[in-house]
């Protein structure tokens, strides 16, 4: 057992290696959250966003929102699936009720939030592809408020392609600093204190709250949004590990901030992870019928059934919903080290599954599968067991009552934190010589 624990070791370092060829341009981005996360800034501090609508058609087609101040914007383009991406420095958005849910004319969609500290973003889906014909802030005059106007016109896909990249307005760095006024890209990662993790030997374990600013994720019939639910519950999760005094806690975000998946990946190898836990709720549409129960996913090529293909495919898609470019990508290197340590990977992935399982059948209702498996981007660390836990559906009345019940969450906290410790325990005990 040793010799595997050591080969574990050397593929980890072997593989850490090799990805370093292609990510040096990237190392600024992943050597960010070492630092503190910003300083909260007070909600009111911001400008507001009062009201939003669409007017125009199939060939011209206009969007607004009502602010209360000018802000600088910039705005461009994306494809597949065809976006609008406008960012803007952090506003409030007060808007009505299920404003974005439809649309008119060119846009069918859109949504909008916090996309880091300090800076918001709202994404256009489009129903084809389309240009910016304009982009503009507009002063408050004749009585009607600051308002934004974005133009769009409709064109052929060569037109469009031409467009990509084209931004109308200055390149926006929105960010808030810590006391000294520096900036921060951390994003809502919430990080030990760098004083805290020299020479500290505790396993790191990265908790990764689904969704988050831009990105609602599912909701259930009376608003209530899975971002809001998982964060609250890796918080409780946290706070419980960190009273305990046995690990190093990490959260990929921390507050309501939207984090591509690639970066919670990256968060979690960049940190070391010994275990990195996504936490998620599921719904169903209404066509597809009623499901109840919390569910467990570790990694596959090959869905264990289509509603874990289903569910796989919309975490997926993410990244499109917060207007992440994803043309980026780093090209896989070294693929025999990578295999090699996937599959070591993922006997340790199953093994909490299990383990997880086991802990929660006690305290919370559980799917009548409660273990699956997908391709789920976020699980994709080559070298960090991963699993991603549903906690249930908010679609489901019983499981959403449980959802926003403190005391479930209280004891379904409890039985996760136990699995860690089980499974600690057993990697500690198979690492130890014969």
């Amino acid at each position: 057992m040793q010799g595997r624990a050591n080969h574990f070791v050397l593929f980890r370092a072997l593989l850490a290696c090799a990805a370093a060829l292609v990510c040096l341009p990237a190392a600024a981005a992943t050597a960010a959250p070492d630092q503190p996360a910003p300083a909260a800034i007070p909600n009111n501090s911001f400008p507001i966003a009062s009201d939003a609508r669409l007017a125009g058609d199939d060939t011209q087609t206009r969007f607004i929102v009502d602010l209360d101040a000018k802000v600088p914007l910039r705005a461009f383009t994306l494809a597949d699936p065809y976006r609008v991406v406008i960012d803007l420095p952090q506003i409030n958005f007060r808007l009505p009720a299920a404003v974005g849910t439809s649309g008119r004319g060119l846009i069918k969609a859109f949504r909008y939030g916090l996309v880091m500290p300090g800076g918001s973003r709202i994404v256009l889906e489009l129903a084809g592809p389309a240009r910016i014909a304009k982009a503009d802030m507009l002063d408050a005059a004749n009585g009607q408020p600051a308002r934004m106007v974005i133009e769009l016109d409709s064109v052929d896909r060569t037109a469009f392609e031409a467009q990509l990249g084209a931004e109308k307005g200055p390149e926006l760095r929105p960010s808030v600093g810590a006391a000294d006024g520096t900036a921060s890209v951390t994003g809502g990662v919430e990080t030990a204190k760098p004083e805290a993790t020299k020479d500290d030997l505790r396993p790191v374990v990265v908790l990764d709250p689904g969704h988050g600013g831009i990105d609602n994720g599912t909701q259930s019939a009376s608003g209530i949004a899975e971002k809001t639910l998982v964060l609250d519950f890796a918080l409780a999760l946290r706070d419980q590990m960190e009273k305990a005094g046995k690990y190093r806690v990490v959260l990929t975000r921390a507050d309501d901030t939207f984090i591509p998946l690639n970066d919670r990946v990256k968060i979690a190898r960049a940190r070391g992870a010994a275990l990195f836990v996504s936490i998620h709720a599921d719904a169903l549409p209404r066509s597809e019928g009623d499901a109840q129960g919390a569910t467990i996913y570790t990694l596959s090529d090959k869905a264990s059934d289509a509603e874990a293909q289903r569910l796989a495919d919309a975490e997926n898609k993410a990244d499109a919903i917060g207007g992440v470019n994803l043309t980026e990508e780093p090209t896989e290197v070294a693929d025999i080290l990578i295999d090699l340590a996937q599959r070591e990977t993922k006997t340790f992935s199953n093994r909490f599954a299990r383990t997880l399982m086991r802990e929660m059948k006690g305290t919370t209702r559980l799917h009548k599968n409660p273990l699956k498996s997908a391709g789920f981007r976020v699980l994709k660390a080559p070298d960090v067991p991963s699993v991603l836990l549903e906690l249930g559906y908010v679609s489901n009345k019983g499981d959403l009552q449980q959802l926003v019940s403190e005391q479930w969450r209280t004891k379904t906290v409890g039985a996760v934190a136990q699995a860690i410790d089980s499974f600690f325990a057993k990697r500690v005990v198979s690492a130890k010589p014969d």
